[in-house]
Order: structure tokens, then sequence, then C-alpha cells
């Protein structure tokens, strides 16, 4: 029997979420409801939550090093202040542990050209130069998969725009499996959800919610204060008609649709509920109702992001010991993985 037959058999894996988002910069409201809400519910399922500010990522294209440092800082900050807490979760930035690069390599060898050749992101983000664009750009799908497989990770919140990745981890773990002939990495799961898995644009009901979209009043920033929160959505572009007193007549209206799903993801009730309750109104009254609850909701998050930016080394104290205790989980996998490949590791 080999080495490797002996020591890696089937196993049962953990359930354990993992998910993390890009310091970049300009987190929104799309941000908050697809993902920093979502990720703080998860605590409450009895499952073990990690979470990652993937600032690798981030410098796939170039950064500022200062504003990269303020960034990443934020981000914790807002994974905190929407409910994150880093006792019952797990919460750090990714180059603090170097298995998310290690295993990056090992994948890099597994997955296949052609795999990633049809990965939509990277011809959507270099543009018409791709040769100009970093090798990192390029290869960062099989970093996403390693930052997931890290951990044996089961489960993983992302948003539709996410899938793709998603799919390549699945077929990396898979081949990975096939080809060392163990059962070691899981196939993980992706968790799509709620009403407002994808928030479009306040200005364009058929666009993304985005912090690079030249309008600011085309999205609510988690660094707005309550009065820019309440201007954004009385000013939010919509249609002339009353609300429908079904779903159904929310087709082709996206910006009507859009304002209702954002209700819903904000008062923890579904479309068809809001549409129930506020059927026939007109925007001038929902809009302003919207504004109410978004302030409600939103205003404490500012204020305590704010709050926590008041003391930077705080954050880095938080961020670090999350990272030891990422260290802790992701060490041994990777020592295995090393074992699996056939790498000679001092036991010392």
């Amino acid at each position: 029997m080999s080495e490797t037959s002996a020591v890696h058999t089937p196993q049962a894996f953990t359930p354990r979420i993992f998910s993390g988002i890009q310091p970049s910069g300009g987190l929104t409201l799309g941000n908050y409801l697809g993902a920093l809400k979502r990720f703080a519910e998860k605590q409450n399922e009895g499952i073990q939550t990690i979470y990652c500010l993937v600032d690798m990522h981030a410098i796939t294209v170039w950064q500022d090093p200062a504003k990269l440092r303020q960034q990443t800082r934020e981000g914790a900050a807002a994974f905190i202040a929407s409910g994150v807490d880093p006792a019952r979760s797990i919460l750090f930035n990714q180059s603090q542990v170097s298995a998310h690069a290690e295993l990056a390599w090992i994948f890099n060898c597994v997955a296949r050209l052609g795999w990633m050749n049809r990965m939509t992101q990277f011809k959507d983000k270099a543009g018409k130069n791709a040769e100009a664009a970093s090798l990192g750009l390029y290869a960062y799908p099989a970093l996403m998969a390693a930052d997931i497989m890290a951990y044996h990770a089961t489960h993983v919140p992302v948003g539709e725009d996410q899938k793709q990745h998603l799919e390549l981890t699945r077929d990396i773990a898979t081949k990975f499996n096939h080809d060392y002939g163990v059962d070691f990495f899981p196939i993980v799961e992706p968790l799509i959800e709620g009403a407002a898995t994808r928030v479009m644009s306040l200005r364009d009901g058929t666009k993304k919610m985005s912090k690079s979209d030249p309008s600011d009043q085309s999205r609510i920033n988690l660094t707005d204060d309550a009065d820019a929160i309440a201007a954004k959505i009385r000013k939010a572009k919509t249609d002339p008609e009353p609300l429908p007193d079904s779903l159904d007549g929310l087709k082709d209206r996206p910006e009507a649709r859009n304002l209702v799903n954002i209700y819903a993801a904000l008062a923890g009730m579904t479309a068809a509920e809001v549409i129930a309750e506020h059927a026939g109104a007109q925007f001038g009254t929902f809009k302003p109702r919207l504004a109410d609850l978004a302030v409600s909701v939103m205003a404490p998050i500012t204020t305590e992001m704010n709050r926590l930016m008041q003391d930077p080394a705080e954050i880095d104290r938080i961020l670090g010991e999350g990272a030891d205790r990422a260290e802790a989980i992701a060490r041994p996998i990777l020592t295995q993985v090393y074992d699996i490949v056939g790498m000679i590791r001092s036991r010392r």
C-alpha cells in the first residue's frame, strides 16, 4: 500500500463557510445586502464561519500601498460594524496566512489553461488590452480556489456573478482528488439566497450597484451619513406607475423591482410581502418609507465603522488574531496536500 493511500482515506468534512471581500474601497449597500449582512447571519447557524479581506487578489491590478492598508482596515471595520463578531467568526486578511499562496501554486499546476481561458471576469477586467494585464489577474481564480480549499470549506456565500469561479473551484478539487486517488478536498456548494443577492444601481435598474459608477448617486456607500442615504433614495430613478399588487407587475420595471428588493432585504421580508404591504403606493410615498428604513439600518453601520477606524491598531490586532486562528486550520491541511503530492517536508 502506498504512503498516500495509507494516510489519506475518504473523510466526512466538517461543515465550514468561507468567503472574502476584496479591499478595493468604496463598499456599498450592495456589498452589505449581498454579502456582509449574510455573513453576520451565518454566525447563528451553528457552522464555523471564516471571513477574509483578500488583499492578495487586490494587487492583481496596481494598488497604492497606503491606500491598500487603509482599505483593508476599512473592510475589516465594515465586517465588524455589519455584525460579524471576530470572537465567533475568524476574520483576517489573506496575506497574513501563507497557505493561500502556497496552495494556489499547487492549484496552478492542477488547473488547465482551457479552464482559465473560459473565465469571463478576466476578459471583462482586462478588456481589449489583455496583453498588458498581469499574470496574477489571469491566474487569480486558482488563488480563489485555494482561499476556499485551504480550510476545506464546504459552503461559500456567493453572488450570481461569482458562480463561475465557484464552478472552477469544484473542477480543481475534483481533478486533484482524481489525479492523486484521494477524497481529500470537499466539492464546495454555493449559498445563493435572499431577495437582494444582486443590488442594482439607483440610476439604472439594469446595472449592478458599483463603486466604479461615475455617478455617486447610483449607490449608497457604507460611509454615507443618514442625510446622504435618504437623499439618494428619494432621488432614485423610478417610473410613473404605482407599485403593483403582485410580483408579476414588476416585470419590465427594473428600477421598481430594485427598490422593492432593497426594501425586502433591509426589512427581512420577501419581495411578495413588500408588494402586499405597499400595493398601489406611488413612489412619492414608497421612497420616503424606504429611505427611513435604509437610514435606520445603515446609519448605525456608518457610525460604528467611523468609530472603529479611529483605532487602526485595534483593527490590526483583530486581523492578526484572526490570521493565527486561520493558520491553525490551514497549515495542517496544506501539510497533507504536500504529502499527497509527494513533497518531502521536515518534521522538526
